[in-house]
């Protein structure tokens, strides 16, 4: 298995990273909290001299102070309009592949092979489908960020700020962890699960897309978002989408699967990457989010997904009738179909093992990269219970997540002050739609530096980052893992505007939740951050 030597040359050059800063003066040493920052750019927040006006006066002043802010925002914001145009891009792609295939037929050199033995492809087409897969946007865009941050700063600067200011724990933490819930043992275990919920409707696929998309988000707190993400994901094309469901149902429940996927990690303080954020520094225990957060959100995901349920019983009935009521997991898109042999108990609580040690290690990456390197050693050991472990979507989202990283520490400076500056309604309404066009741990990780905030202040934020987590790819660290999963079930690509339109109804359901349930009884008690958490995102 190639993938091994591979993996233990990434996992030696993490463990040995933390030497990477020796030799640079740091452009800002005294940051506060004891941090520092190598690059010259972004400007630190605590730098800007204080304003005396509204949130615009602040951000133009800001925007004053260094020009670069405003390019790294235009940068930023192109890359989400790159996101909307993925569908076209790909669809332009097909035509020039379809294009370059009939010049081929003309000439009668459909199957001739060059001399290496590769097969003519066209370049435009190649090149166009990698422009169109959203996963990459990001990546590519951190290209034009780079030219930027040269013409404002220099070469040296930005590579100190990739190399040293950003973090990518939380990207490496997705890779493995979504390699690991996709593994055959664990989704096994995982329909097992659900498949005792969906017995309780006759086991059609009406049972099995409620059973999914009520109890997976629920998983989430306890095994992260990005594991329950790739499991919910991968169920629902094995026993849903596979029946070719109607585009309005198969957007609906796409959005429902997001939303429901970003607020069903609050029942714990460790599975939500935007709870994360704050929940060392804020004092919030498990207690805590279950009585503040938890709750509202099992009331959320039910009232949902019911709605929803209501909405489209009639496509979801027709689904059932064309699959004749029968389940005999015989279904080529499942991943474990070509091996459908029971699994000893052992090797699945050995699987159970692994993922529990990503969970507990989440934080550092030279822990749970390694055990990822025992894993993928037993997988082999094991391999007539196993399929092979495909790393092309959890590297893509990895590779998703750590664009936005990039791009992300940039926008603090038109962020902050617009927390700062609402009132704890309006911050929750902003926070909401914010955190459809920055990752929602960003949003909550700026709240927390913050100081002198509220405790309904930061009540409100939180529930909006959680309830806007469904509305876009990028609002939610597990979104592109789920992207990636079920992409191929739209055809062209997943819409953004249809993803957007499948949340809504469900985000304003969750919002009114999180807003006129009463809060439990449960207090924050303040502590000071454990420096591994602060890790997770970096300081923008």
């Amino acid at each position: 298995m190639r993938t091994l030597p591979l993996l233990s040359f990434v996992w030696i050059l993490i463990s040995s990273s933390v030497f990477a800063a020796a030799g640079h003066e740091p452009a800002y040493p005294n940051l506060a909290g004891g941090e520092v920052q190598y690059a010259s750019f972004p400007k630190p927040l605590e730098t800007y001299a204080p304003s005396s006006g509204g949130v615009m006066e602040t951000i133009m002043t800001r925007a004053a102070a260094d020009p670069f802010n405003v390019a790294a925002t235009i940068v930023f914001l192109l890359a989400i309009l790159h996101t909307f145009a993925a569908g076209p891009i790909n669809r332009l792609a097909h035509h020039y592949e379809h294009q370059h295939e009939e010049q081929l037929r003309v000439r009668g050199v459909r199957d001739e092979l060059h001399p290496d033995g590769v097969a003519e492809v066209s370049f435009k087409a190649t090149l166009l489908h990698f422009l169109g897969e959203v996963e990459a946007v990001f990546g590519i865009w951190v290209l034009v960020l780079a030219g930027v941050a040269v013409y404002f700063h220099s070469w040296n600067d930005f590579v100190l700020y990739a190399a040293e200011d950003r973090v990518y724990t939380e990207p490496l933490f997705v890779v493995v962890i979504m390699a690991i819930a996709a593994s055959r043992p664990v989704l096994r275990f995982a329909e097992a699960m659900m498949a005792k919920a969906a017995a309780l409707g006759g086991g059609t696929p009406t049972a099995w897309w409620m059973s999914v998309l009520v109890i997976a988000p629920v998983l989430g707190s306890f095994i992260t978002e990005p594991a329950a993400m790739t499991i919910g994901a991968l169920l629902l094309g094995k026993k849903f989408y596979h029946l070719r469901p109607s585009p309005k149902l198969a957007y609906g429940t796409l959005g429902l699967l997001f939303v429901n996927i970003s607020v069903g990690g609050t029942l714990t303080n460790f599975a939500a990457p935007p709870v994360l954020m704050v929940a060392g520094k804020w004092g919030w225990d498990t207690l805590f989010m279950v009585e503040h957060f938890g709750w509202k959100a099992l009331i959320g995901i039910v009232i949902s997904s019911v709605l929803y349920f209501a909405f489209f019983r009639k496509d979801l009935f027709k689904l059932s009738d064309r699959a004749d009521g029968v389940e005999d997991g015989v279904l080529h898109a499942a991943p474990w179909a070509e091996r459908d042999h029971p699994i000893p108990a052992w090797v699945t609580l050995v699987h159970l093992a692994f993922l529990g040690w990503t969970v507990y290690t989440a934080h550092f990456p030279v822990l749970f990269i390694g055990g990822f390197l025992f894993f993928l050693a037993f997988t082999m050991a094991t391999g007539h219970h196993q399929n092979p472990i495909t790393l092309r979507s959890p590297m893509l989202v990895g590779f998703f997540l750590a664009g936005l990283v990039v791009h992300g520490g940039c926008q603090g400076w038109w962020i902050e002050p617009v927390i700062k500056a609402l009132d704890d309604q309006a911050l929750m309404l902003g926070a909401t739609i914010l955190t459809a066009f920055n990752d929602n741990a960003a949003i909550t990780y700026l709240a927390a530096q913050v100081e002198g905030i509220s405790t309904a202040a930061k009540h409100a934020v939180v529930a909006g980052a959680v309830t806007g987590g469904g509305l876009t790819v990028i609002a939610n660290a597990p979104n592109p893992a789920g992207q990636s999963i079920l992409s191929k079930y739209f055809r062209g690509g997943v819409s953004p505007l249809g993803l957007l339109l499948g949340a809504l109804v469900p985000t304003v359901i969750m919002y009114l939740c999180f807003v006129f349930l009463p809060n439990g009884s449960a207090k924050e008690h303040p502590v000071d951050a454990p420096p591994a958490i602060e890790q997770v995102v970096p300081n923008p």
